[in-house]
């Protein structure tokens, strides 16, 4: 079995388990839980950011950590963490891409999703990497493989990312906080519904010179 289909797999595997905790557990068993994570000290959050900057360096949704983050260390320290391990992921996934180059990215990412989202780096890096990561449905580990094959620099790639996440990531983490509550607030959403619509007008800016041509992956 292939690293990719473990990947899915393992998404999958997270996905019902989170859907499982919210949808069947009380809100009390919910901070019984956050209660033995923070009784757990540093480790917790550590192992937490480390666990997410690992798996999501592959295919794996990062929002299933995201929620995760929410539910177990709350609105303010919840998004602190899921940033950090955001920015883990993207950092190691562009290093390792430099150091395996384009056979590892193409063999874990769609193509012609990469090739899109690289020829619009290369034209317009901070601008183009914010407003991509601004849009959902903009695969994290695709943009993360297309970046390092791309000619944006490291200190961009990783500023427009932390940026770019950031209003998505709060508006998950603080649904994730609220379900401990058992009081979510629908208005949360619109973070990162308005959020998207920013990205995509940035992402239409960025489109607008014609791309340069596609080099040979190395």
């Amino acid at each position: 079995m292939s690293w990719g289909r473990i990947a899915a797999a393992g998404a999958g595997v997270l996905v019902v388990a989170v859907v499982a905790l919210l949808l069947f557990r009380t809100g009390t068993d919910l901070l019984d839980i956050r209660t033995a994570v923070q009784a757990a000290g540093l480790w917790a959050p550590l192992l937490f950011v480390l666990l997410q900057g690992m798996v999501t360096v592959t295919p794996v949704p990062r929002t299933v950590f995201t929620v995760a983050a929410g539910v177990l260390f709350g609105g303010i320290a919840g998004v602190v963490l899921a940033v950090a391990g955001t920015s883990l992921a993207a950092s190691v996934a562009f290093f390792l891409v430099k150091l395996l180059g384009g056979r590892f990215a193409r063999k874990h990412a769609d193509h012609r999703v990469m090739t899109w989202v690289r020829q619009r780096l290369d034209r317009r890096g901070l601008l183009a990497m914010v407003s991509l990561r601004l849009i959902p449905a903009v695969p994290f580990s695709a943009m993360n493989y297309a970046s390092a094959l791309s000619g944006v620099r490291f200190a961009p790639y990783l500023l427009g990312t932390v940026l770019g996440v950031l209003p998505g990531t709060i508006g998950i983490v603080i649904l994730g906080d609220a379900a401990v509550g058992g009081n979510p607030h629908p208005a949360m959403l619109l973070v990162s519904v308005t959020s998207g619509l920013v990205g995509l007008t940035g992402a239409l800016i960025a489109a607008r010179r014609p791309a340069l041509p596609a080099t040979a992956d190395e």
